[in-house]
């Protein structure tokens, strides 16, 4: 079965043909970065109106370079939720129309669930499996019991992590996407430069949640004060230092839900399950399976769609034309000691 996945949640126009859930013939990416790297962040009136002139062609072209004919696809998926709306109306009235005018199934897809089961497509997973989203909108950590059974552990009380990534970013001028900036000066830094602030939540709050707006707020605004006295305040330290409790953070959350669960599986998704810190501290787990999804499929990718709607196809789960978009999440089940 070929399913024809459409992403336009944000700023990247994508689609993509899956055959079976897991053979990817074709990924187009139609990138807006350059559009948006002026305003140093996603503009949404200019991502929803690039989407409106770009989709048609990116469909045409993903077809094409599966080797593929209209009359061969299948199925049409579509993420309708979360995101920017009028991005996402983008891509649901496309998906409708062409799936209504071919007469094929359409499945209305939540970005979050196919960013926690991206990493399936090239490295299938038995469940149950923590999963770790980590993006520029959401910080979650769950337990993924199902390709739609997800039971939320914990979140963020504020910023999500890639917020927290591209706002020191943009206010120190280090590049546009933030976090692949970050990434790389961190390369060249000391990450014991600058003795930045851990989280420490109050009482009541889930004991898997996460917070990035008192450590995002000590980079930007109390360098002096955490600064070591020794250390040069070069950008290379700042984004080392930053980097390593941003990801100590998450980490402590992390192997305190693997302790608590006994699970002894891991998938991570989402634009910062590229960050090399993060990759390699997950990978240094012990006893445990982690999986990540391949560099192109962390970001926002129309495989990661089809290929979680051949699952709801296989299922018998389909939408109908009454399909809208939202910027809301979708409700998950919340599993809270």
């Amino acid at each position: 079965m070929n399913v024809l996945g459409i992403e336009t949640s944000c700023d990247e126009c994508s689609v993509s043909i899956v055959r079976d859930g897991t053979i990817i013939l074709s990924n187009e990416v139609a990138t807006q970065i350059e559009m948006h790297t002026p305003y140093q962040g996603v503009v949404p009136e200019i991502a929803s109106r690039l989407h409106t002139e770009w989709i048609s062609n990116v469909v045409k072209t993903s077809i094409a370079k599966a080797h593929l004919e209209i009359k061969d696809i299948d199925a049409v998926a579509v993420t309708n939720r979360p995101g920017l709306l009028g991005a996402l109306l983008v891509g649901v009235n496309f998906a409708k129309g062409f799936a209504g005018a071919l007469g094929i199934p359409l499945i209305g897809i939540d970005h979050i669930r196919a960013h926690l089961y991206a990493s399936q497509i090239e490295y299938p997973m038995e469940y149950p499996y923590l999963g770790v989203l980590v993006s520029g909108g959401h910080t979650v950590i769950c337990k993924v019991n199902g390709f739609d059974e997800i039971e939320v552990l914990g979140t963020t009380i504020d910023d999500a992590i890639g917020e927290a990534f591209d706002k020191v970013a943009k206010h120190y001028g280090f590049g546009y996407p933030g976090g692949a900036a970050i990434d790389k000066l961190a390369q060249k830094g000391n990450p014991h430069a600058f003795l930045f602030p851990g989280v420490s939540l109050q009482k009541g709050n889930h004991p898997y949640d996460v917070s990035y707006s008192g450590l995002k707020t000590a980079v930007i605004n109390q360098l002096d004060q955490f600064h070591d006295k020794v250390s040069e305040k070069s950008n290379e330290n700042i984004a080392a230092s930053f980097q390593r409790i941003a990801v100590h953070i998450l980490m402590k959350r992390v192997q305190k839900a693997l302790l608590d669960t006994g699970l002894t599986r891991l998938a991570a998704g989402g634009g910062v399950a590229a960050n090399s810190l993060l990759r390699a501290q997950l990978k240094a787990l012990r006893n445990v399976e982690v999986a990540f999804p391949s560099m192109k499929l962390c970001t926002d990718n129309g495989a990661m769609i089809a290929g979680l709607a051949y699952n709801y196809l296989k299922n018998g789960i389909v939408s109908d034309m009454s399909l809208t978009a939202s910027s809301r999440v979708s409700a998950f089940k919340h599993s809270y000691p």
